[in-house]
């Protein structure tokens, strides 16, 4: 999960653990250099004679030196594991051991939310030609229906496998039961399960920047994950298209939260402080990712639930979510807003009175600044939904949003 980096001295050289003085220093004139743990090849140090007459002196001195320290070395001992056991001291260890903590967790805190919602939330890992992925999903039918990414699951719509493991360990295969590219949004029918653990939704337009939520899944196949932060934006403006960063393919309005989300946090719930689910945690930002796989900044982004709701509603019930669309192709406008460059032909744009060349700078009450953010807010809603809709001109035209099967 990590890696050390060692530093290692050279050969002959002052390595950065070195104390001072412990390495060759130079010689007087005319002699070699010399040093404390090696000396030049051939070198031979010179050693004074020995004085005469005072061997046996030396060695009775050395004796009584060795007496005395013996002695005083005896004696610092025996003082030393008497104050060391003096009854007198205090001792942490000593002292007796707390008692088992059993109150329930305090209301609207992490612990609480983790112990409701984790039986709720699993791994999903997904095996295809091409290779193996994980992710993460919830529980919303006791007989084994999960939510989950697009981008978790779509390897295997191709052909591959699907495995779901639970809290408690146990797994099972599941399928596909539809899904919807544009708003990376899956769900997924685990088999033989009954009896499971169902989440509660939650409504993600209550939210306030500033508020705090939990964050769980498996990030590194690592189950069972919780972290915690705050809503740090809402009505971001995300493409979760990573390998076509221009794409409006899919484009999210997002929860931004600073709860640590990773790899493998794809698909898990965001989670308000009653142990509601008001996101699915989707894409992150990562300025280093093409290094690499990519970890948590601290900018996180989450599908808001009152969006995906109607996602996860169409699939459970047909199989086939429904785009909202305003029947336009958009790009950016040279002075802020969203440029119509192409009118779909009786779609609600035109409709409306829309056409080429037009720039649109407010959806409703959303001021729009760029291609990605009108493709946003036109998500955010529902077909048959109306707009009212503000070009760069001051003009305003109604439209009424219309649907495109997906899936």
């Amino acid at each position: 999960m990590g890696s050390t980096t060692a530093q290692f001295d050279t050969p002959g050289q002052p390595g950065p653990f070195s104390p001072p003085g412990q390495h060759g220093q130079p010689g007087q004139p005319g002699q070699p250099g010399t040093g404390a743990f090696y000396l030049p090849p051939g070198y031979q140090s010179s050693v004074p004679p020995r004085p005469k007459g005072r061997g046996k002196i030396v060695a009775g001195v050395a004796a009584l030196v060795l007496l005395v320290g013996g002695l005083s070395g005896g004696l610092g001992g025996y003082l030393g594991y008497t104050f060391a056991n003096d009854s007198s001291a205090v001792s942490s260890l000593d002292s007796p051991r707390p008692a088992s903590q059993t109150s329930n967790a305090a209301p609207g805190s992490v612990e609480e939310v983790a112990a409701k919602m984790l039986q709720s939330v699993v791994q999903i890992q997904v095996v295809t030609r091409s290779g193996a992925g994980e992710g993460s999903g919830f529980v919303i039918s006791s007989n084994g229906q999960i939510v989950t990414n697009n981008h978790v699951i779509e390897g295997a719509a191709s052909g591959g496998s699907i495995k779901v493991v639970f809290q408690d360990g146990k797994t099972a295969t599941a399928k596909i039961l539809g899904r919807d590219p544009s708003s990376d949004i899956a769900v997924i029918q685990a088999d033989g399960v009954s009896n499971a653990p169902v989440v509660q939704l939650g409504n993600s337009g209550d939210l306030k920047i500033g508020q705090s939520v939990v964050a769980i899944g498996s990030p590194f196949e690592l189950s069972g994950t919780v972290t915690s932060g705050i809503v740090s934006s809402l009505n971001r403006p995300v493409s979760a298209d990573g390998d076509s960063p221009n794409s409006q393919a899919t484009v999210l309005n997002a929860i931004q939260t600073d709860a640590a989300i990773n790899p493998g946090n794809s698909g898990g719930p965001l989670v308000n402080m009653q142990g509601q689910v008001v996101g699915i945690n989707s894409a992150i930002y990562s300025p280093n990712s093409a290094r690499g796989q990519a970890g948590s900044v601290g900018i996180g982004f989450a599908i808001p639930m009152d969006q995906a709701r109607r996602t996860i509603d169409e699939i459970v019930k047909t199989g086939k979510p429904k785009q909202t669309v305003l029947g336009v192709e958009v790009r950016e406008a040279q002075d802020g807003g969203a440029q119509v460059s192409k009118v779909t032909a009786g779609g609600a744009a035109e409709k409306a009175g829309l056409k080429e060349g037009d720039v649109i700078t407010k959806f409703g009450d959303r001021r729009i600044d760029s291609s990605d953010t009108l493709v946003a807010a036109v998500r955010s809603k529902a077909p048959g939904d109306k707009v009212t809709v503000t070009l760069s001109d001051g003009r305003t035209v109604e439209a009424t949003l219309g649907g495109v099967e997906v899936g």
